[in-house]
């Protein structure tokens, strides 16, 4: 597995705390879902769609039009885990969370 390093952009200074990477578990099935990048402290209620890390078809997806982006979905058992949307706060895209729909275990960094 390529090693994995943090993310930093403008709105990584943004964030109080620390950044940690998540995978993301599907909590019907228990498949792995993602690995996403969390920046500050806080619930995961959105996913930005520029720090989700793997798999490769979900990395780069806040270059494509949000109307061509379909659901994030758990590829065994089809359950959606989140919606796309732009959040207007910040002007990003990203995935909101289906309240419940992923377990989240912190992954170490690989160094």
């Amino acid at each position: 597995m390529p090693k994995l390093k943090l993310k930093r952009g403008k709105f990584k200074s943004f964030r109080v705390g620390c950044s940690r990477l998540l995978d993301l578990y599907c909590q019907k099935c228990s498949r792995m879902v993602t690995t996403y990048q969390k920046d500050g402290p806080g619930n995961l209620l959105r996913l930005y769609m520029d720090r989700i890390m793997s798999p490769e078809n979900l990395v780069g997806l806040q270059y494509k039009n949000i109307k061509d982006i379909s659901p994030l979905r758990c590829d065994k058992c089809e359950l959606i885990i989140g919606m796309p949307y732009i959040y207007e706060r910040e002007k990003r895209k990203a995935f909101r969370i289906i309240h419940d729909a992923v377990v989240k275990k912190i992954k170490k960094i690989n160094e």
